[in-house]
């Protein structure tokens, strides 16, 4: 009884083998191509808005792994004057609780993924390196941009 099954896994896993070799291929090559990641999404970076800001530190003293390092000094109008604030990027844990916490929408995070770099000091970002006209902001805890960015292009999705 136990030889009438003999060879019907290898059956099964023939029929499975088949029925991907003929099916259409999803792959994308890499550096050529570049898929369109998700609206919301939480890239390697922050963007900062620097006319949102009032320097308050909540996203530094909110960060579990306090990479945020702001310096400020007294402005006007309620608001401090922002004269340094870098993002350590190499111990960043992109959990987003700096742009959850920031109580003026001044802090987002970005759509990069590529920022590998040889050398340790390049991953400090400064505010410059963070400003809101250079980057594009992602829709991760700000639905209210979700329409202007560009609809994610999913693998199985894809027309080609």
């Amino acid at each position: 009884m136990k030889f009438e099954r003999y060879g019907i896994g290898i059956a099964k896993g023939m029929v499975v083998t088949m029925r991907n070799l003929l099916r259409r291929r999803i792959t994308t090559q890499y550096p050529e191509k570049r898929l369109i990641v998700s609206r919301r999404t939480r890239g390697n970076e922050l963007v900062w808005s620097k006319e949102k800001c009032t320097g308050c530190a909540t996203c530094a003293r909110t960060c579990p792994q306090g990479v945020i390092h702001i310096e400020t000094s007294p402005g006007e109008e309620n608001r401090y004057n922002v004269e340094v604030f870098e993002v350590d990027t190499g111990y960043c844990i992109s959990c987003g609780l700096c742009v959850e916490s920031c109580p003026y929408n001044a802090l987002f995070m970005g759509y990069a993924f590529e920022l590998a770099k040889y050398r340790r000091g390049e991953l400090i970002l400064s505010r410059d390196d963070m400003l809101i006209e250079n980057k594009q902001a992602s829709a991760f805890f700000h639905p209210e941009i979700d329409d202007t960015l560009p609809e994610q292009e999913l693998l199985i999705d894809r027309k080609e």
